[in-house]
């Protein structure tokens, strides 16, 4: 599920998920059903900061080590070229779709870019498990834009879903990656010593 071959890009799918799950459980205090759910949100958000907090400084440390998306590899060019078409199609929904009186539609829109431009990015990267990120967040876009709003926003049915999404893969992608930069450094050590 998880590729080892580059152990600095594990790293930074933690920081990225920590940082997502961070901005959508924030966006989801748009309007959650009662304060205990606002609760809940801050929690996921506090945890998201956490594993951003902890990939990041591992990942510059490391930053010279190798990535499938090097900047002189064809990999590079297409993870740009996909992420710039998810930003424009996502400013496209955030903007068309408040004109059309769809408001509460944003956030399961851009939901649903999110999710299906990982299905781009896992071959990029080689790592199957951004396949399964994307279906499950697809999951979560659709669920989130047919849930009535009686209860609570779109928004906060798309952060109180898709935040535990991107923590339980981020730290995972986090945790893996430490630990194959832990070995690298002990393998290092052992034939030098």
């Amino acid at each position: 599920m998880l590729s080892l071959r580059f152990p600095r890009d594990l790293v930074m799918i933690g920081a990225i998920f920590g940082v997502a799950a961070f901005a959508w459980a924030g966006w989801a205090q748009e309007g959650p059903p009662s304060l205990a759910w606002s609760i809940v949100l801050g929690v996921l958000s506090l945890l998201g900061l956490a594993v951003a907090g902890l990939s990041i400084p591992l990942a510059v440390r490391n930053w010279r080590t190798g990535s499938a998306i090097s900047p002189r590899k064809r990999a590079f060019r297409v993870y740009t070229i996909v992420v710039w078409i998810e930003v424009v199609l996502a400013a496209a929904g955030g903007i068309l779709l408040p004109i059309s009186g769809d408001e509460q539609l944003v956030a399961p829109f851009i939901m649903l870019i999110v999710a299906v431009h990982f299905f781009f990015l896992a071959p990029v990267f080689g790592q199957p498990i951004l396949h399964v990120t994307g279906g499950l967040l697809v999951i979560v876009a659709v669920v989130s834009a047919f849930v009535p709003t009686a209860t609570a926003a779109h928004s906060f049915w798309c952060g109180i879903l898709g935040a535990p999404v991107f923590l339980v893969v981020g730290v995972w992608c986090f945790v893996v990656g430490r630990r194959e930069f832990k070995r690298a450094s002990a393998a290092a050590a052992g034939a030098t010593g």
